[in-house]
């Protein structure tokens, strides 16, 4: 199961399924970091073995809006490559790729050997938004239901890892997420068009969900859910799931000894770029 992350805490510790207890105090910043660091210098470990084994890995970001998908990216991502760790955020689609086949556009940003793309949002699209919101009709998000179980077999039996998270927050949280956003001016950015559509109709996306994970959730690409309530928390429990997945090892790396400055060329390279256009440092 690869190395200890130290905290193989999985969405299933108190009982498959089970609603967070609400009486557990919140993770200090202090102890998050600490317990992230140690999670994310494992990510070097494992990108390490990625690299050379030339494993190909797409991991598929969904949840409710407000979920806090993108911190736990950041969280993912933040110490490591982005040429192995590679994030794709792909806008509307262009009236030209609404006229090609549905998952064209994601197929060109699939992984080559010693890759990991990882899709905040992702084909989904189709099984979320796209269907609540009527930018599908009924026919083509059945269709996708019915169709994306046999996309993602031919994946898995490529030599694609396929990883899917769902991150579940609460009504309450959401709501409250949403308020700091309106009344944030740094967070406003924030706020989609499609936000407030969501709150008015949770338990339409909430029989969306049901229904894509119904039709979705297989045994080569299942669906792991993070209660996310908690951003600290929830970060660090998927982080060590993800982890969790690989059989990854250290490999033996050389020391790295820094060369010393070749003094041949030597000149007074500060000189010549005193009377430059610097900055004002106010700071």
């Amino acid at each position: 199961m690869g190395h200890d992350s130290g905290a193989q805490a999985s969405a299933t510790d108190d009982g498959a399924g089970a609603l967070p207890d609400s009486g557990t105090p919140k993770l200090s910043r202090k102890d998050y970091e600490k317990a992230l660091r140690k999670l994310q210098t494992e990510l070097c470990i494992l990108q390490d073995w990625v690299k050379s084994t030339g494993q190909r890995i797409v991991v598929v970001f969904e949840g409710r809006d407000a979920a806090g998908k993108g911190g736990t990216i950041r969280a993912l991502t933040e110490r490591v490559s982005p040429r192995t760790f590679r994030l794709v955020a792909l806008p509307a689609p262009s009236d030209r790729e609404k006229s090609q086949m549905y998952v064209q556009r994601y197929l060109a940003h699939f992984p080559g050997a010693g890759e990991i793309v990882i899709f905040d949002r992702s084909w989904y699209n189709r099984a979320g938004v796209e269907h609540v919101m009527g930018f599908c009709t009924k026919e083509q998000h059945k269709r996708f239901l019915d169709v994306c179980p046999e996309f993602e077999k031919h994946m898995t039996d490529n030599g694609i890892t396929l990883i899917k998270y769902w991150l579940e927050v609460s009504n309450k949280e959401q709501k409250e997420r949403f308020e700091a956003r309106v009344e944030d001016p740094m967070r406003q950015w924030k706020l989609s068009n499609m936000d407030l559509p969501s709150r008015e109709r949770w338990y339409d996306y909430s029989r969306a969900r049901d229904k894509m994970l119904e039709a979705t959730d297989t045994d080569f690409a299942p669906w792991y859910l993070i209660h996310s309530d908690d951003k600290r928390r929830a970060r660090l429990n998927l982080i060590s799931h993800f982890l969790g997945l690989f059989p990854y090892e250290a490999s033996d790396a050389k020391k790295v000894k820094l060369p010393t400055r070749d003094k041949s060329k030597a000149y007074d390279d500060e000189v010549t770029i005193k009377d430059r256009r610097w900055i004002a440092e106010k700071y």
